[in-house]
């Protein structure tokens, strides 16, 4: 993953998958894992967006540049478009599995 140092001021941590993860791991233990995982994704995606209307604010204020305030719009912008997509998948998914006659 590219990271841009130059502007990163610690509030927004990239997620990283674990590795070493259990195999016989049970079907409750795997659902609470991956629900603790979505929880983090959401929590970074709610931290991006109330980092782009600090920027926005301190812009405003005259305390950043607007290529700072730009690009954390930005990344607020595609976390949230990107997290409305994998969204849209899941209910297709959800829809299809549905529609499936046993």
């Amino acid at each position: 993953m590219i990271q841009n140092t130059m502007f990163n001021n610690g509030v927004v941590q990239p997620l990283q998958m674990q590795t070493s993860a259990k195999v016989d791991s049970t079907p409750s233990e795997s659902l609470r894992q991956f629900g603790s995982y979505l929880e983090d994704a959401l929590q970074s995606v709610s931290a991006q967006e109330q980092n782009s209307h600090i920027m926005s604010d301190k812009l405003m204020l005259g305390q950043v540049n607007v290529d700072q305030a730009m690009i954390s719009a930005q990344q607020a912008l595609l976390s949230v478009q990107l997290t409305t997509q994998v969204r849209n998948k899941v209910v297709e998914a959800y829809q299809e599995i549905m529609r499936t006659q046993i």
